[in-house]
């Protein structure tokens, strides 16, 4: 797992419950926290983590998750400006994921295994995005998407009526923006 996701979980966890925390999750996680954001690090890592925010926050994993989801987006948008500029609601920008995002996203951190989404509608016109991942952290994807809502000023409800976490092939998202 790239870096990135490390250095982001660390300003999340240091900005909302100090730096103490972060050195007691790491603690707790037997893990040492040397995390820059272009390096390489065992999934496992990730896992140790949210597994002592759960015990030190009293937070489901699935929850721990999805918070540091939202509370990541703010912080890629200012790091990443220009994937945001050119949209004005979470819907367009939700589907340049693929064809934009994740291409650039490889760039900028070579050997990135970013998820793969696939999109689709309700006959209601809600947006339902499929979700794969080896990592199954559709959590976490829940989370982006409701920091990209708060980001542009949208109300949004999220349901899964399939999930990977539930031993489906695959997450599908549904998303009622507005």
């Amino acid at each position: 797992m790239k870096g990135i996701i490390f250095t982001l979980l660390e300003r999340a966890i240091a900005d909302e419950h100090g730096d103490d925390t972060w050195d007691d999750m790491l603690d707790g996680a037997g893990l040492s926290g040397i995390y820059t954001s272009l390096g390489d690090y065992p999934d496992d890592d990730l896992t140790r983590l949210v597994e002592q925010a759960e015990v030190m926050l009293g937070l489901p994993a699935q929850d721990v998750i999805r918070w540091f989801g939202r509370s990541a987006l703010p912080r890629l948008a200012a790091a990443n400006p220009a994937f945001f500029r050119d949209h004005v609601t979470t819907r367009p920008f939700l589907l340049t994921l693929n064809e934009i995002i994740h291409p650039e996203v490889r760039k900028l951190y070579p050997g990135a295994d970013v998820p793969e989404f696939d999109f689709g509608e309700t006959p209601a016109g809600d947006l339902v995005m499929g979700y794969r991942s080896h990592r199954r952290l559709c959590a976490f994807a829940e989370g982006l998407i409701e920091g990209a809502a708060a980001h542009f000023g949208e109300p949004v409800t999220i349901h899964q009526p399939s999930c990977m976490l539930r031993s489906d092939p695959a997450c599908q998202i549904v998303i009622q923006l507005g």
